[in-house]
């Protein structure tokens, strides 16, 4: 059988140089299929079989196996999607003749509606943060780190950035002039994305105190590229060190800190956008989705305005 090994390694490596290629696959993205492939790879081995020669009852007989192993339903629906696309590329490479996987059905389960903070939440949220900037008796760099946690809370409230994206924005972002800027999502794909007057505001006020701290220690405020520059290997500030201090701030401002993470503030920038009027397609645009189907997770609140506009404003709705 180590032949057969050999061509399923062959083929996954095929299948993600496909997806990197023709879809631009960034290296999670890849990572993810190659762990669901090599996984599903090792179950036909030990059946005698491979992607070649798989049939449909072999594969249900894996979507058996991963329960056995308790993965929960969300992670055997994403290794039946890794499967399918697979299967669906074998064949459109003529490496198979069939598709053993198109009639695979799998585990039934809901989409998860994000966790979504109120409007007065994410306030008290910068209110906290604004507010730390300004203690008696801190030293500079703690003031330092206190703007640069109200500015990446701002920024990422005003924007809806992915975490990777803001921690990773370059400092040409905080050109005063700018009403827009460049973000480089999934896939190396740009976007642009508009800034408001109070995240430009705390843009300036946390460059003008990094300039003054680095003056101090005798540094040039030029010496990175990174608006949130670190000594760390990436060179700017890391997602795990905005997480942990937004939790803080989180337990600081009242807030279970469990309720509180950079993603959860990005699906608050799209809800109370969408409860306000704001258009799907808008919005995303805005959070850099490619598919539409994606940014559908919010669907509940567009009915749920449509209802109280119709409750509200109908000639004929009950008083």
């Amino acid at each position: 059988m180590a032949g057969e090994k050999s061509s399923d390694v062959r083929l996954i490596s095929l299948f993600l140089d496909m997806l990197a290629a023709e879809q631009g696959a960034g290296v999670n993205t890849l990572d993810a299929y190659r762990g669901d492939l090599e996984d599903l790879s090792g179950f036909l081995t030990r059946q005698k079989s491979s992607f070649q020669t798989a049939d449909t009852q072999t594969l249900r007989d894996y979507l058996d196996d991963l329960d056995t192993r308790g993965f929960k339903s969300s992670s055997v629906a994403r290794k039946l999607s890794s499967t399918r696309h697979l299967f669906r590329f074998l064949l459109s490479e003529r490496v198979r003749t069939d598709d053993p996987a198109a009639i695979l059905s799998g585990p039934k389960r809901g989409r998860a509606l994000p966790k979504v903070l109120s409007i007065a939440d994410v306030d008290r949220l910068l209110t906290q943060a604004k507010a730390a900037t300004s203690l008696p008796e801190q030293s500079p760099l703690q003031t330092l780190r206190a703007l640069r946690l109200s500015c990446l809370l701002e920024i990422l409230y005003a924007t809806g950035l992915r975490v990777s994206e803001l921690v990773a924005l370059p400092l040409s972002a905080a050109r005063r002039d700018a009403r827009m800027i460049v973000v480089r999502g999934k896939g190396n794909k740009e976007r642009l994305v508009p800034l408001n007057e109070s995240s430009k505001q705390a843009m300036a006020d946390y460059l003008a105190a990094l300039d003054a701290v680095q003056k101090e220690a005798k540094k040039s405020a030029a010496a990175s590229k990174w608006l949130f520059p670190s000594s760390g290997e990436s060179g700017h500030l890391t997602r795990q060190h905005f997480a942990r201090d937004l939790k803080e701030l989180a337990a600081a401002a009242g807030i279970a800190p469990r309720l509180i993470s950079p993603h959860v503030l990005r699906h608050a920038f799209a809800s109370h956008l969408l409860h306000n009027g704001a258009d799907l397609r808008i919005v995303q645009t805005l959070l850099g989705h490619t598919d539409i189907s994606t940014t559908q997770i919010y669907t509940h609140i567009v009915e749920e305005r449509l209802k109280s506009l119709v409750r509200d404003l109908h000639p004929l709705a009950d008083k």
